[in-house]
């Protein structure tokens, strides 16, 4: 295998209520971990990640984007939302939309999946296409279907029309119905969880020297590694605890790095039991800037 590179590429950032992204832990816990504003909102990043791997360039997720009209976008606190900040990082990092050969979506939920299309006044102008023309698109079947017949509590969380769009691109691999590309086969595997969403797919790298384990919204950044800690967003919280808690199982065992993608801060970890028996991040960085794997 030759060598791989994992970066983290920052697209727009957010806003959103505290108490939301923490569930049922009161504000006095959390509010030492991420401090609010005076609306009690939190920053979060929407973070993705780049992996570089046998020629090919691989995109884990495309953030939240800038495809919101101005009042929703003002609603979900997106941050500069007249720019797609993740195009522009990914230029800055050497990268163009057209240089993306796979894009892997955790789920189709509007902060993992918005950064897909253009932005809002572009799509005033007419362009309803998809920002990365030569890219495969891998999206677990179960969230497919769940973007299709979403429930009603999460059915704001999804794009109108972007299933439409992924079919007409005629690039769409929908796993496991549509079996792992031949070119992934050996160095991916995907890992699915329920707890947030039903069929969220993570993605888990191997390379060489170092496993890279992204994980959506099951970890959306440090403050949620601690097991009891979940969003007010999550379907079945008990069970995203035991997703967390098998994850963490095995990523201790082979020493996985768990990447984040809405800490405001840090970009990927380790986790281990501390001495208490609780599971914490350590060895943590800010960014990964071609991160050998």
């Amino acid at each position: 295998m030759s060598q791989a590179f994992a970066t983290s590429i920052e697209g727009n950032r957010q806003l959103l209520d505290g108490g939301a992204m923490f569930g049922n832990a009161p504000r006095l816990v959390w509010e030492k971990w991420v401090a609010p504003d005076e609306s009690a909102r939190i920053p979060l990043a929407c973070r993705c990640l780049l992996i570089e791997f046998n020629g090919l360039k691989i995109l884990c997720e495309t953030g939240i984007g800038a495809f919101f009209e101005p009042k929703m976008a003002g609603r979900f606190g997106v941050q500069t939302p007249d720019k797609h900040l993740l195009l522009e990082n990914l230029k800055a990092a050497g990268h163009s939309p057209e240089s993306i050969d796979f894009v892997i979506l955790s789920h189709l939920h509007f902060d993992h999946a918005g950064g897909l299309l253009p932005t809002h006044q572009q799509i005033s102008a007419g362009d309803d296409g998809l920002v990365f023309p030569n890219a495969q698109f891998i999206v677990g079947e179960e969230a497919w279907q769940r973007a299709l017949k979403p429930h009603s509590r999460d059915r704001a969380s999804f794009i109108p029309g972007l299933t439409e769009k992924l079919e007409k691109t005629g690039r769409l691999v929908r796993w496991p119905k549509d079996p792992m590309p031949k070119q992934l086969q050996g160095a991916f595997e995907f890992l699915e969880s329920n707890g947030h969403t039903p069929g969220q797919l993570h993605t888990l790298f191997t390379g060489a020297d170092q496993k890279v384990f992204y994980c959506g919204d099951l970890v959306p950044g440090r403050a949620w590694v601690h097991l009891p800690i979940t969003m007010g967003y999550d379907r079945f919280p008990e069970q995203l605890i035991d997703e967390k808690e098998t994850v963490y199982r095995r990523a201790v065992a082979e020493d996985w790095l768990l990447f984040f993608t809405h800490d405001s801060e840090a970009a990927a970890s380790h986790v281990r039991p501390n001495a208490a028996g609780k599971f914490e991040p350590v060895q943590v960085q800010p960014v990964l800037n071609r991160l050998p794997l």
